[in-house]
């Protein structure tokens, strides 16, 4: 088994910039992550964008479906910003991959103390190695379907349509 990692950005990938005193991209974490964590499951890394999921359209989209779709690997992870992943999983839902597709994220850059990024990370990787084929959100130990998932930006979760 191999996963396919895509990187799209979002506040997982983002650092804090202090001439600019906001937060940017100047790469992403995840090579460093992954020596970190130690993973030995065979993987493969993409960038495919790095965005703030908030200036993620419709071709941006249309990128991780196509990145998705051209992968040769049954298993594919997607650290994607939390703002619309919702669009981005009902998306790559709709269009039915035989493929299990897992996307995960931040709420906390991964560079600033108390993020969420490495246990996200390492949930979404666990989840999408025991997932059936499909399309689902793996944030802060819960997982979801593409279809039945919205972030309540309130609390700042992910929760199903009926909660």
């Amino acid at each position: 088994m191999s996963i396919f990692i895509i990187i799209t950005g979002g506040t997982f990938d983002k650092s804090y910039d202090e001439i600019r005193g906001e937060l940017t991209f100047k790469g992403t974490h995840l090579p460093d992550i992954i020596k970190q964590v130690r993973l030995t499951t065979p993987y493969r890394l993409e960038i495919n964008q790095l965005k703030d999921s908030l200036d993620m359209g419709d071709a941006c989209r249309e990128r991780i479906l196509d990145s998705c779709r051209r992968a040769r690997e049954d298993y594919i992870l997607i650290t994607h910003g939390t703002d619309r992943m919702v669009e981005t999983a009902a998306l790559l839902g709709s269009n039915a991959l035989s493929k299990t597709i897992v996307l995960t994220g931040a709420m906390v850059p991964y560079a600033v103390s108390g993020s969420d990024a490495l246990f996200n990370l390492g949930f979404g990787l666990s989840a999408v190695q025991l997932l059936p084929h499909g399309v689902y959100l793996a944030m802060n130990g819960r997982v979801f379907s593409w279809d039945n998932v919205k972030k309540d930006r309130k609390r700042g979760i992910f929760i199903t349509l009926d909660e």
